[in-house]
């Protein structure tokens, strides 16, 4: 059985994914660790939701095919995203703060980070992508693994998911001006941003 028959087998999918799911645990575990951590000093709690997801069998097969990798087992260890999650913040300060404190633990290596918040994509987009490996421990023995962070604002999401929502199967019919108007909606949401992150100090300097 080759790599696509297992992938498709739901069963063995399953089983070759099990340690994706460990790291999407642990991981998770963490930020919701530091979540309640800084939620318990300053009554603040910086994460509004967080999301995972493995790659579907098909994602990965087309990503692995992309890249010209042979369809094989070991081509897995060359993708970083099979394991992803998004973490939702409330403003833009939480999201550098959050990263931060993830790094420093000494179980995590950073592998890949891409800021698009203050270099976005030519579309607009805005995020925080961050690879990281963490440790997973499973009966055979101690792995790591990569997990892909996406981490933006609320802002930012609802942009995103509305983008992906109107050019999703419509990519190539999409008009220039309607790209533009997407990247000015990006824009606004990002000042949008900015001013909200800044009210947002100026109520609590006034309570402290």
């Amino acid at each position: 059985m080759d790599l696509k028959d297992e992938l498709n087998d739901h069963k063995t999918f399953w089983k070759i994914m099990q340690p994706y799911r460990q790291a999407i645990k642990v991981m998770k575990m963490k930020l919701e660790s530091i979540d309640g951590e800084l939620k318990c000093e300053n009554g603040y709690s910086p994460i509004h939701n967080i999301q995972s997801r493995i790659k579907s069998p098909e994602s990965i097969i087309d990503k692995l095919q992309r890249k010209q990798y042979p369809l094989e087992r070991q081509s897995l260890e060359k993708l970083n995203d099979i394991a992803g999650l998004r973490v939702i913040c409330h403003y833009i300060n939480d999201i550098q703060y959050i990263s931060q404190l993830l790094i420093m633990h000494d179980d995590i290596i950073l592998v890949k980070k891409m800021n698009y918040i203050d270099y976005p994509k030519d579309t607009g987009y805005r995020s925080l992508h961050l690879v990281l490996e963490v440790p997973v421990y499973l009966k055979s023995g101690k792995m790591k693994l990569p997990v892909e962070i996406q981490m933006r604002t609320i802002a930012m999401d609802f942009w995103a998911s509305l983008e992906h929502e109107i050019l999703y199967k419509n990519k190539d019919q999409v008009s220039q001006d309607i790209c533009e108007e997407l990247q000015q909606c990006a824009s606004r949401m990002a000042l949008t941003d900015l001013q909200m992150q800044k009210i947002y100090q100026k109520v609590h300097k006034k309570d402290g």
